[in-house]
């Protein structure tokens, strides 16, 4: 999960299947995190973890509204696939781990120790998420 604003990644998880207990995990963690207010969405592709009744069951409790793109158009979650193309090119193209744990610890690494506080993007005027977001609570601050 992705906050398209400051392309943190607020939750994620990984296991070895693609169920919807994978997504659910991730949308539990990016809810626990941030605490958005009620209504708060969350948009992705139309794969059947994302368009299932279980989701719905999650968001709903959560007090989040899910968003889908149409069919066959990979830019209506452009926020979503950048993100994967760039930890699969800096990180899992040419990564081998003896272990799911393993695998595990590196992605955790990348995302909460690269990505979200170090690696910077141009769309956030060349600031890493957590960066961009300590600007944007100043300037509201002081506002």
């Amino acid at each position: 999960m992705i906050d398209i604003d400051s392309r943190r990644v607020v939750g994620w998880a990984t296991a070895d299947h693609l169920r919807t207990h994978l997504v659910e995990d991730a949308l539990r963690q990016a809810v626990a995190r941030r605490r958005p207010a009620k209504g708060v969405i969350f948009h992705a592709d139309r794969g059947c973890q994302y368009t299932s009744a279980q989701l719905a069951s999650a968001a709903t409790d959560l007090g989040v509204r899910l968003s889908h793109g149409r069919t066959g158009q990979c830019w209506d979650n452009a926020v979503g696939e950048s993100f994967f193309a760039t930890i699969k090119n800096e990180l899992l193209e040419d990564g081998v781990w003896p272990t799911r744990a393993v695998a595990h610890a590196a992605i955790f690494d990348y995302i909460e120790g690269w990505y979200n506080t170090r690696r910077r993007h141009s769309t956030l005027g060349y600031l890493s998420p957590a960066a961009f977001e300590a600007t944007a609570t100043a300037i509201t601050a002081v506002a």
